[in-house]
């Protein structure tokens, strides 16, 4: 009889497990519809247009198209690194995007630490506002803000002058500018990055600082033998995150501040693909250019990730 009665729950459950089941899947269909407008943007401007490597591969005529252009193999790649000029461009490539990420993630942390301890909220709130704002202005904007203000009869020039310095040619001057892009950048960005590291500050227990506050530690050892520590998991696995970013030292920034002047230490692969790619109409070696610089960053990537589940127990994918 027990076991009639357990066969007959049975039976009677399996119906609304179904049906829960299939509520289930509705739900989901719905989230799943929701993302094709984004996976279309996705395939459509990222994907399709991966097509275009081949011209990596051929002596690419716009009249003939990629089918018509003839094939001339690895000669571009070649060319690549027979070029006198490749070493300085890798270098100031390489230089630019370190200083912009060392820099910018120890002021970031640093500006959450202090933000942090910022007890009225409307003062608080207005800080995070004004440092977060220069973030979502574009490089096409700030741009000629800089250049106003570094310039030979900028502001910065005139407050050197009145402090009985010398005029300083930021915008011309090759020891200066790339001084210039990383602080300009830092600037524009460390407050946007503290976010996370804010995020990561207000997770920490709270219990952790009283403890500390009684066994008479001062807020400088606080932060740096609780704050940072909780951290630090974050700290890395951003740091290693940004990792593939090594050879995107800024396109923007550097197309609308640089000069002929400063192609010595200006001038990054990126730059130097839009000036030979679409200023030259060397349409295959500038693909050849950006393909080399695209592999470079996926192997970043995946060691990054492969680094960052050592490291932290997290991965990227």
């Amino acid at each position: 009889m027990a076991t009639q009665k357990n066969m007959q729950i049975n039976t009677s459950q399996a119906p609304k497990k179904r049906d829960k089941s299939t509520r289930e899947r509705k739900n989901q269909l719905i989230f799943h519809l929701m993302m094709i407008p984004g996976i279309l943007f996705l395939i459509i401007f990222t994907y399709v247009p991966m097509v275009g490597i081949i011209m990596a591969f051929q002596n690419y005529i716009p009249a003939k198209g990629l089918m018509g252009s003839a094939w001339v193999g690895f000669t571009h790649f070649q060319r690549l690194f027979s070029l006198p000029d490749i070493g300085l461009l890798f270098r100031n490539t390489i230089v630019i995007a370190l200083g912009k990420i060392i820099i910018g993630t120890f002021l970031s942390i640093v500006f959450a630490i202090l933000l942090n301890e910022i007890r009225v909220m409307f003062l608080k709130k207005s800080v995070q506002t004004i440092v977060y704002l220069p973030h979502f202005l574009s490089w096409v904007v700030l741009s000629a803000v800089v250049l106003n203000m570094f310039n030979l009869d900028g502001s910065i020039t005139q407050i050197l002058n009145a402090i009985g310095l010398k005029n300083l040619n930021f915008l011309g001057s090759n020891k200066l500018f790339q001084p210039l892009l990383i602080g300009t950048d830092v600037w524009k960005e460390f407050g946007y990055s503290s976010v996370v590291y804010l995020a990561a500050i207000t997770s920490i227990d709270p219990g952790l600082y009283e403890a500390a506050s009684i066994d008479g530690a001062t807020w400088f050892k606080k932060v740096w033998h609780v704050t940072l520590p909780g951290m630090m998991t974050i700290i890395l696995l951003l740091a290693i995150m940004n990792l593939p970013n090594i050879l995107n030292a800024g396109f923007d920034q550097v197309y609308n501040l640089y000069s002929p002047m400063v192609y010595e230490s200006g001038d990054i692969l990126d730059t130097y693909v839009y000036r030979v790619g679409l200023i030259g109409r060397q349409y295959s070696f500038g693909t050849a250019v950006g393909l080399f610089k695209a592999l470079i960053g996926a192997v970043l990537m995946i060691g990054a990730n492969e680094i960052a589940g050592r490291f932290t127990d997290r991965k990227m994918f």
